[in-house]
């Protein structure tokens, strides 16, 4: 019987640890992604030969030539320039990307018999940027990039395509807004978002902190970070974050379709680190929508391509029409951004005539089962209210009627050389996908095409304009104007910014 304990305990197969040749002789390295150098200057040869056999003895792989297999390199009582400056005479393809630390890290390491997580006060730094070839490309202009110069605190007055020309940044100024958000820590959380948002707006990258001066939402937390990434390459604090046992259980846990962050901390701090522990736990009762997350977890934890995300829209449109030839349907979300992947695919639908959308969703969830390839369904009513319009305060789902799906995509329905996105070994011939269907009113359409289009960080901040530059409140329902006291009406999108008094922004450049 496929229960979600087998299928997801299947994932996971023990393997036999390597035991390393060459200079570590026969002894069984336990930490295969950590490779150490000792800088025997001014440690002593003697020294640093029994620091050399007490780490390997431990599992440690410690290398006796510095070269670009090594990871970790640590030193005693070296100047950090001096050092700096030695290892960057070593001819390395990459010196950022080592962790350069200080004899204490190999203390606690060896104390714990395990690399230790990597702190501040372990990492050796210089205080002003050690510049490299591979840091600074030669004759790089450090002037703001082109067209900058008016670059607005807003995403919905900003063209943010999917090309993103400093992902070296955004990708840590992500990982540090997550991490804010698990220790539920809204201003920060916001500051990396904003921050991540506006340099994924520019249309060059950047090569030095002069080249941001003058750009909105870039505090000095955020310029420490960047000053940081490009003079090591890297984030500590990110580095650290990514070491730490809670930010790993959450991130785990809240992969799982159906499990929060208020779920993933409960778990936590029960003591549960790994999703075994959780299907192991006789006092952990499951809900509907979290066991369907177990049960499916290799698959929708997956990435669905563009070409997967084609083949849903062809099922879920074939579907529709077939219930209601003149129903409109449309692909929104990342994939109406313009993106390659995404976590699932989003469809809104309606009716040309008002109210006959009511059962829409229903219909579409019953000709699905009768095609054998609903594997969850989760169906929620509509509560829209009209009379209860406007709004004072957004909420992250509206009140349209709406259901979450798994539904079954089979190999020969996916165009395309790579086909279906599966793991090695797997001959299923099939894979489950996560799909959301929304079913508003007709004169709600626009309103909620818009909303569930932009990026995380687009919507916010096109409801934060209305708001404070415009005098109106701006939601999936409605857009309500404070001065005039109604609600404007609006039959697709580019009314809305019309409203607002916008460029209209189409919707792959929306990815702010």
């Amino acid at each position: 019987m496929n229960t979600p304990q087998a299928s997801l305990l299947s994932l996971v197969k023990k393997r036999k640890r390597p035991v390393e040749a060459g200079a570590q002789g026969q002894v069984e390295v336990k930490f295969k992604e950590v490779t150490l150098y000792l800088v025997e200057r001014k440690m002593g040869s003697s020294r640093r030969n029994f620091l050399t056999r007490l780490a390997r003895s431990k599992g440690f792989r410690v290398e006796d030539v510095l070269s670009d297999d090594v990871t970790h390199v640590v030193a005693e009582d070296n100047q950090a320039e001096v050092l700096w400056a030695w290892l960057m005479g070593h001819g390395l393809r990459d010196v950022s990307r080592l962790a350069v630390l200080d004899i204490s890290w190999f203390t606690d390491s060896m104390r714990e018999g395990r690399p230790v997580r990597v702190e501040t006060r372990h990492s050796i730094q210089v205080r002003e940027p050690v510049v490299s070839v591979s840091n600074t490309p030669t004759g790089t202009d450090c002037s703001p990039p082109t067209a900058v110069a008016n670059v607005s605190q807003y995403a919905c007055q900003r063209r943010t395509t999917t090309e993103n020309h400093n992902k070296i940044f955004t990708d840590v100024m992500e990982e540090l807004a997550e991490s804010s958000e698990f220790n539920e820590s809204k201003g920060p959380c916001l500051a990396f978002r904003q921050a991540a948002s506006v340099l994924k707006s520019l249309p060059s990258a950047v090569h030095c902190l002069k080249a941001i001066q003058g750009l909105p939402c870039l505090g000095e937390h955020t310029k420490a970070v960047m000053e940081e990434i490009l003079t090591f390459g890297r984030s500590f604090k990110v580095e650290e974050i990514r070491c730490d046992e809670r930010y790993q259980a959450l991130k785990l846990f809240t992969s799982v379709f159906g499990v929060g962050p208020k779920t993933a901390e409960k778990w936590y701090r029960r003591g549960l680190r790994s999703l075994q522990e959780i299907l192991t736990e006789p006092n952990i009762q499951l809900n509907r929508m979290q066991r369907a997350g177990f049960l499916y977890y290799s698959d929708i934890s997956k990435a669905v391509s563009k070409a997967e995300a084609k083949a849903v829209g062809c099922i879920i449109e074939e579907t529709v029409h077939w219930i209601a030839p003149d129903a409109i349907l449309a692909l929104t979300g990342g994939f109406r951004r313009g993106k390659e992947y995404g976590h699932d695919v989003d469809f809104l639908l309606t009716m040309p005539e008002m109210g006959k959308e009511e059962g829409l969703l229903l219909h579409v969830i019953d000709r699905l089962k009768d095609q054998g390839i609903l594997l969850y369904c989760d169906y929620q009513g509509s509560t829209f209210d009209v009379s209860k319009l406007p709004s004072c305060r957004f909420e992250d789902m509206d009140c349209f009627q709406k259901c979450f799906l798994i539904l079954r995509l089979e190999q020969g329905q996916v165009e395309g050389e790579r086909g279906l996105q599966r793991d090695p070994g797997d001959s299923r011939g099939w894979r489950a996908v996560r799909v959301d269907l929304v079913a508003p009113p007709v004169d709600r359409y626009a309103f909620a095409l818009l909303g569930w289009t932009g990026s995380r960080q687009f919507g916010r901040d096109l409801r934060t304009f209305a708001q404070k530059e415009r005098q109106m409140l701006l939601d999936n329902h409605a857009l309500y104007d404070k001065t005039k006291k109604l609600c404007l009406l609006a039959t697709t999108e580019e009314d809305i910014f019309a409203h607002l008094g916008l460029e209209y922004v189409e919707p792959w450049q929306r990815n702010a």
